[in-house]
């Protein structure tokens, strides 16, 4: 099958065919590992699943999207062409669900960009000690967050200048991704080496291995924190078949939002310059990767010292203060390098999907034309990476919290991506008859899987009351599907107005 894009120029342009392997591997690896798995063993994984529920968790999800990554690995041969699942479901269902599976998608890969931004001043600033370098000109609370001037101007410095490097050229960033995501892997595995051999970890409290109640602690605790030493953490631990299970599945439901980058590299397919038949090595290795990344900074955090439940239930960064614990200053710096890394490599790698969703999605006429224009010098799509970083500038504007209820629409945008690339495997399969039957065992269970997934997220199960969405995030989904219909609408109705108009001038 010849590649659309390289042989219909005719549209605006094609990109060039840049990327290695290992650029490909660090893309994905890159965006799959972000702040989240630094800062959420305190905030989230601990106190929802603890140890033992998102070691679980996280090794079942990993699986699962390797079950997913079968069809990535068929579908991308099939139809190399940037904009991935979006492209898939276009040739295998038509219209209307290829925009559905586009649009969310663009809410999954974009809000990641902004998300990642935020975190950069919760770096600085708890690298730096009381010194609050970044804590300077006017500041606002935002759900309970402070933003200062500081924290707006040095984030969105980052987003500027690595936006500007996707501009520049797609080597060139991923040059960058694979410096990035090459120091993640080796700050991850000294963490992880160092809590094994060293003399100062004290060990998991099994007591705790599914987690707890953290709003209960919460409330005992009080609002100024006042009785939190008193607190009998292990009185409120999920116990029983019915605890265990609600708290591996309160990770395992995000394991869409913990995994989603692998699926960043069909998106990038037109910029390969190596055989497709490496797809499904690099995803399967990004994954594994990715995986050993969050089970591991989780379970050093709960194994290097006893207070971590009271850290978290205060909501301090308990995997630093666990470093730090275990190798001194030392520590605090390998953390640092290592979610510096994630940031970055997250930033720039849904920089990169993102941009290549729309510019698909544009020259396909879903979205406006501008943003299908490539820069003739760089071969990038340079309009819609403009917009992107348009877009993830309110992230540093916005503050830590409320840019956390965008997780729910990353999940629920790649839970989507999944199904859609799962669906259009089994089509593509019985359209050339050339599917093994392990294949097609494996397209059906990505697709049972990404159900079962969005399911988890948007339908309230009793029981498990802390899988589904939030309040705000359901308004968050119910504001894109308006705002993405009000578009195709739109969109429908100015290329029909202009089909008409044609055909009226033919007549006269």
């Amino acid at each position: 099958m010849k590649n659309k894009a390289t042989t219909d120029t005719g549209k605006t342009g094609s990109l060039k065919r840049q990327l290695s392997p290992m650029h490909v591997w660090a893309i994905a690896f890159g965006c799959i590992i972000g702040w989240g798995s630094f800062i959420n063993p305190g905030k989230k994984f601990l106190p929802n699943s603890g140890v033992a529920g998102t070691a679980i968790a996280m090794a079942a999800g990993a699986l699962v999207m390797v079950v997913i990554a079968f069809s990535y690995a068929y579908m991308v041969p099939k139809y190399p062409e940037a904009g991935g699942e979006f492209t898939f479901t276009k040739n295998c269902f038509g219209k209307i669900p290829a925009y559905i599976c586009g649009w969310f998608l663009v809410a999954g890969y974009l809000t990641n960009v902004p998300m990642n931004s935020t975190a950069i001043g919760m770096i600085v600033d708890g690298l730096d000690g009381d010194a609050d370098i970044l804590h300077f000109g006017f500041h606002y609370t935002i759900a309970g967050f402070d933003v200062y001037l500081g924290d707006v101007l040095f984030a969105s410095a980052i987003l500027i200048l690595f936006g500007v490097l996707n501009i520049l050229g797609v080597k060139k960033a991923g040059g960058v991704q694979i410096v990035l995501a090459s120091l993640l892997a080796v700050c991850a595995f000294t963490l992880c080496v160092s809590c094994i051999v060293s003399a100062n970890r004290q060990g998991i409290d099994w007591r705790l291995a599914w987690g707890f109640d953290k709003e209960a602690a919460l409330k005992a605790a009080g609002e100024k924190m006042a009785n939190i030493d008193s607190v009998d953490v292990a009185a409120l631990a999920h116990t029983g078949g019915q605890g265990k299970f609600a708290a591996v599945l309160a990770t395992f439901a995000i394991a869409p939002w913990a995994f989603v980058g692998f699926d960043t590299i069909p998106q990038a397919a037109e910029e390969f310059k190596f055989s497709y038949k490496k797809v499904m090595k690099i995803l399967v290795v990004a994954i594994a990767f990715g995986a050993f990344v969050y089970i591991s900074n989780n379970t050093v955090a709960a194994a290097v010292y006893e207070y971590w439940p009271q850290d978290a239930i205060s909501g301090k960064w308990v995997l630093l203060i666990a470093a730090e614990h275990l190798l001194g200053t030392f520590g605090k710096v390998l953390i640092g390098v290592g979610v510096s890394c994630a940031v970055l490599s997250g930033i720039m790698g849904f920089y990169l999907a993102s941009s290549r969703l729309m510019f698909a999605m544009s020259r396909d006429g879903y979205l406006p034309k501008i943003f299908g224009k490539v820069d003739a010098r760089r071969g990038t799509p340079k309009n819609a990476v403009v917009f992107c970083i348009a877009v993830s500038l309110s992230g540093p504007v916005l503050g830590r919290e409320a840019l956390g209820w965008f997780v729910d629409m990353s999940a629920i945008g790649a839970s989507i991506g999944y199904l859609f690339t799962c669906l259009s495997t089994v089509v593509t399969m019985k359209k050339y008859g050339d599917g093994k039957t392990y294949l097609k065992i494996l397209s059906v269970l990505g697709a049972l899987f990404s159900s079962v997934f969005i399911i988890l997220q948007l339908v309230p199960i009793p029981g498990l009351e802390g899988v589904h969405f939030g309040k705000e995030s359901y308004i968050l989904l119910v504001v894109w599907i308006v705002l993405g219909a009000l578009m195709y609408v739109a969109r429908d109705r100015k290329k029909n107005g202009g089909v008409t108009r044609a055909r009226s001038l033919n007549k006269k």
